[in-house]
Parts: C-alpha cells; structure tokens; sequence
C-alpha cells in the first residue's frame, strides 16, 4: 500500500509541526488512517434501516454504496481535505518507520520529542530504554493525530506481546496514562491487538474496564465469534488476504465450505461474522479490509466499515448510475438478514483457548502468523533506527 503524508491547512496543526511532506510504501494495514468522505466525497455512514435499493436519484456509485455502510479509503492525502476530511486514524509501527524515513516530516518533532523524554533517557537497560522511546513517540503521534480528527485514534500494541494477555493490558495501561498526560481522553481511543487467543481474552478484560479495543488479523469465524464474545469495539478481516490463501492452498474445511456453497471465502467470512454480530446482540462493529474490487464493496453493503483502495473508490466516484443500470444496489448484509440465519450448535459455543485453536484451520493460523511476524519485524526496525539517532543533536 502506498501512502502520502503532506502538511495540511496549518488550522488543522499544532504549531509545533513543521511544513513538510512525507512519503513511503508498505505492505501493511497497520498504516491506514481513516476517512470518511465530505463535500467532493458524500459523508459517509452505515444505514440501520432494511430498505433493499437505494433512491434512483443518486448520481454515482459511491454516493449509492455509501448510504449502507461506511467507506473508507486506504490511501490518505492530508492536503486534499476538500476531498478526504479524515474522521479518524492508526499510529503504529508502520506509521513510524515513515515518519523516520525523511528528516522533515508534519510528525518528527512528535518523535524527537519522544526520544528527548526525561523518563526514558536515564533507563540503563536498552531494550526498556528503547521500548519507552516507541511508546512516547507513538503517543506523541497519536496526539497530534487526535488534533487533526474528530474521531478515533487507533493505536497499535506491540505484536511481541500478541500471546501475553497480561503483558497486552500492561502496554495498553502504559499507554493510557501516557495519552492522559498529554490530554488525550480514553474515548478518543482504540487499541490495536492481534486476535490471539491471548489478545482476545486481553480485548474482553479491557473492555470490562471501558477502554475500546480493535480486534485485527481476524481469518477464521471462530476468531470473529470469539471477539465478539469478549466485546471488541471493532473487528477487522482481511477479505483479499483470505482469498488469497484459498487460490493458492488447500485444506482448510472453513473456506472449502464456503467454495462447495460457491461463495467467495473472504466474502462469507464477514457474512458470517456480521450476521453472528447481529442475531445474538454483540456490540462489535465489524470492518471489512483487503478489498479489492467494486463487486467486493457490492457484496458487502450494510457491513459497518469497508476500507478499499483508492482506485477503487475513484472508480465508484466517476462511474454514474441510471434508473435502467443492470447492477441493482443491494443490502446484503442487515440486522433482518441476520436473524434469519442458522448456525450450527458447534459455532454457538462458548469460546476459549482449546475450542478456539481446534476450530482454527490452517488458513487463520498461517496468515495470523504471517501478519505478527510484519508487525514484528516493522516494531524491531523502529527500534534499530530509534537507537541510531538516540541521543537527538539537543539533548
């Protein structure tokens, strides 16, 4: 995924941010800040009600996609606000390992900032001196995040902790208190973990505490049965990674189902998961990403958030409807659509530890794997380039 920071209008910065333009491609979610469109862009926002058809009035496709659910590209322009006011955004590893690219970007005072703390300078242990460094800078970044948007910040917990649920709730304290120093209040926040069964069980121990969580590398409707159960505020799959996995693997029964049935496995993964979300009354919102087409955004209407590529969205955006046009715009997915479907006693279950690794197929454990080995990879390589510069020239 490419992503392109530049300075916007300086209202919407501190005046401790330079000017400047920040550019770098990955492979990663992780570095996705959320927008919803306005003005040029239709404001964005999932519809409650079970109406199928959309008013033959609208002009374009993505003004029609957006009345059933919330679009959110996975591309950000910071000073085209005309076109993508945000409401919303990530601070990660990702984001850092940008920011520490160029030597002039809108966020490096934020992260000079961080490694010219006083609380972490004097650490004698390196590895608690340097985790201290990323977890201001990535606080610093997310205030001034919180600056930019009315919504969420969403702020990623280290991957090395995906299978230490005390460790996960420690970081997301740190965190918290780190935030409050600098006023940024709890309901401003989620918190990115990956969907272990330790960051699951750490998301529903969290939640009971009122802090928001965000449940990712979801691939298996366990996982998102489970998530659910524990109360995350918002569940992500990754509909194209799955997909992918099926073209190129075989063997596991969950998406060779969903193939017999001829359905998309990424597809029925968030079918399945929202209408599980709906029938039994669980708060999560579900956010469907890695999609790659307009007949993948077609498929999904009424689920809470699709984050899509922007190509795609340009694609929606100049493609205008017409009362006679072939494709209808459905709701597939809907809280009436939910209720009517049947799960099976197995999938009703009560989820812990040992029913969940034996419901989890060699898909959701191969690319749960893959995505905490890139977040790791991503949090060490912060942590390298971290120590390089420690001391800043001023301290």
């Amino acid at each position: 995924m490419s992503v392109t920071l530049k300075s916007p209008p300086s209202s919407f910065l501190s005046s401790s941010l330079p000017k400047s333009r920040l550019r770098f491609a990955n492979g990663s979610s992780s570095s996705t800040l959320l927008f919803k469109f306005n003005r040029s862009f239709p404001v964005l926002g999932a519809s409650s009600g079970s109406s199928s058809s959309v008013d033959t009035g609208l002009s374009t496709e993505l003004d029609a996609v957006s009345t059933f659910s919330e679009i959110v590209p996975d591309t950000v322009i910071f000073d085209d606000f005309e076109k993508f006011p945000p409401t919303a955004a990530t601070v990660s590893s990702s984001l850092l390992l940008g920011i520490l690219s160029l030597p002039d970007t809108i966020f490096r005072n934020a992260v000079d900032m961080a490694l010219a703390d006083s609380t972490c300078s004097p650490l004698d242990n390196p590895e608690l001196r340097l985790s201290c460094f990323v977890n201001k800078a990535l606080v610093n970044v997310g205030g001034d995040l919180a600056k930019l948007v009315p919504g969420r910040v969403s702020t990623e917990v280290d991957a090395r902790l995906a299978y230490d649920t005390h460790g996960i709730i420690r970081r997301v304290h740190d965190l918290l208190r780190l935030y409050d120093e600098i006023a940024v209040p709890p309901e401003r926040l989620l918190f990115k973990i990956p969907s272990t069964w330790q960051g699951i069980e750490a998301s529903r121990l969290l939640e009971s505490e009122g802090i928001q969580t965000h449940l990712t590398f979801v691939y298996s409707f366990a996982q998102a049965a489970a998530a659910a159960q524990a109360g995350a505020s918002v569940i992500q799959i990754f509909v194209g990674r799955v997909r992918d996995w099926a073209r190129n693997h075989s063997g596991d029964p969950e998406i060779e189902a969903a193939i017999q049935r001829g359905e998309d496995p990424g597809l029925a993964l968030v079918t399945k998961a929202y209408n599980y979300i709906h029938k039994y009354g669980h708060k999560s919102k579900l956010m469907a990403a890695a999609v790659r087409n307009k007949q993948d955004i077609f498929s999904l209407l009424g689920v809470d958030y699709i984050i899509a590529p922007l190509k795609v969205l340009q694609s929606l955006k100049e493609s205008i409807t017409s009362p006679d046009e072939k494709y209808s715009y459905v709701r597939r997915l809907s809280p009436q659509s939910a209720a009517r479907y049947d799960f099976t006693a197995e999938e009703l279950t009560k989820w812990d530890q040992l029913s969940l690794a034996s419901a989890m197929g060699p898909a959701s454990v191969e690319l749960l794997a893959a995505g905490l080995d890139g977040y790791v990879n991503q949090a060490k390589r912060v942590e390298e380039l971290l120590d390089k510069i420690w001391p800043p020239p001023n301290v």
